[in-house]
């Protein structure tokens, strides 16, 4: 047992609301996500954000209408300097808010509409009205001539941004920059998070048995989280004996055999806040091979885990795993996300990534208030196995905590005979 494995531990209060304890108080969430964004804004060379990016919108309005909007492209909110921000959702969504989100100010929860990724076409003039409503409050918040941030976006409506006068800029990296220090409030919604998945790991271990298909372990594991209080389950990965090597991110409908290695990753959010977290199991016995793999992993990743702390650099974490020719793969790209590390909040991928692949030459400090997932892969030398780690850590002045509590210190063997 080490201290990593076992810290003191970080509140993961219940769901609900009560008067009788300080839980998650979603008044100061707010307040802290909308300040962190002006802090970044005011620090930029921009006079405005303009975010397509629904972890974005979300942050700066504190509102999200269902995960079947992630890949539409269709809200959008403006932060001026100096200005509220103005959210535009679909249809009956901006009447709704106008009602339930009383911390957004009425006139500025719009309708708005787009195309739905050129499902509209652009000459139906949808986009060339937004960008011309965007720039008049541009212009009225005193920012007009001033460059402004966008995040993601059609390409069609960065055209009819450009058409309305308005100088483009990347802003994904001030939002960013924003959003990679959590407060104590986005904390206890990612441990809340992670300990819904221990309670799912605890399913796969009683399920993991011969007979039982990758597929079905999915569906057991979506039906506990929704239940458990999940607002989206984004991805599972399922992966299991022979496909366990090379990694497929993915799961398919293989069904379990006697002495299979199988990990899971399973990625959801709780209140909008993800995980990542993988664990490696054996199926009702072990081999020596995939024993050793496991050992390795864990040997990898307790390394990068005992260097973390405020203010190391992220290629000191990176130089604690292998290169990606000392475990069978041509070069760091082919072998990226593997012996991996990335923050997480509202999206599954923030700051900072850490890898072989970009940290070396380009490190990020590591400060107080992070909070990333580390992951380690081994493949076994029977050429079909492999183990497969993560840890999610929250850096605090004192070190990493880590908040994925279902025991992974050497392999769990599932059902064993």
């Amino acid at each position: 047992m080490t201290p990593q494995q076992f810290p003191q531990l970080l509140p993961a209060p219940g769901r609900m609301a009560v008067d009788f304890e300080e839980r998650v108080n979603f008044d100061r969430l707010r307040e802290y996500r909308l300040s962190r964004a002006r802090a970044a804004l005011e620090a930029s060379e921009l006079g405005a954000l303009l975010c397509f990016d629904v972890n974005n919108v979300r942050y700066l309005t504190s509102t999200q209408i269902g995960e079947w909007v992630r890949d539409k492209v269709c809200r959008y909110a403006l932060l001026a300097q100096g200005s509220d921000p103005v959210l535009w959702d679909f249809g009956s969504a901006a009447a709704h808010h106008r009602l339930h989100a009383p911390w957004l100010r009425s006139e500025n929860s719009r309708a708005g509409m787009l195309g739905l990724r050129g499902a509209v076409a652009p000459d139906a003039g949808l986009m060339d009205a937004a960008a011309t409503e965007i720039k008049v409050l541009l212009d009225e918040a005193g920012v007009g001539d001033a460059p402004v941030g966008v995040d993601i976006a059609e390409t069609p409506m960065l055209f009819a941004l450009q058409r309305a006068g308005i100088d483009v800029h990347d802003g994904q990296q001030v939002m960013l920059d924003a959003r990679q220090n959590k407060s104590s409030d986005e904390i206890a919604l990612l441990t809340m998070s992670a300990s819904m998945v221990d309670g799912a790991y605890q399913l796969i271990s009683e399920i993991l048995k011969p007979g039982i298909r990758e597929n079905e372990i999915v569906g057991a594991v979506n039906e506990f989280l929704y239940g458990a209080g999940s607002d989206d389950v984004e991805a599972i990965n399922a992966v299991s004996g022979e496909r366990c090597s090379p990694h497929p991110h993915n799961f398919s409908d293989r069904m379990i055999r006697p002495g299979d290695q199988a990990f899971f990753d399973i990625i959801q959010a709780y209140n909008g806040y993800r995980t990542c977290y993988y664990r490696t199991f054996g199926v009702g016995r072990a081999t020596a091979s995939q024993r050793d793999a496991y050992k390795q992993a864990r040997e990898w990743i307790d390394r990068a885990i005992d260097v973390v702390k405020p203010g190391v650099s992220t290629d000191e974490i990176a130089r604690c795993w292998p290169r990606a020719t000392d475990f069978g793969f041509s070069d760091e790209m082919e072998a990226f996300g593997l012996q991996f590390g990335h923050g997480l909040g509202l999206a599954l991928h923030e700051r900072p990534i850490i890898s072989r692949l970009n940290s070396l030459e380009h490190p990020v400090e590591i400060e107080v208030g992070m909070v990333f997932a580390l992951e380690t892969y081994c493949p076994a030398s029977d050429g079909v196995s492999a183990a497969r780690i993560e840890e999610e850590i929250v850096v605090t002045d004192d070190g990493p905590r880590v908040i994925t509590l279902f025991p992974a210190e050497e392999l769990f063997v599932a059902n064993a005979y």
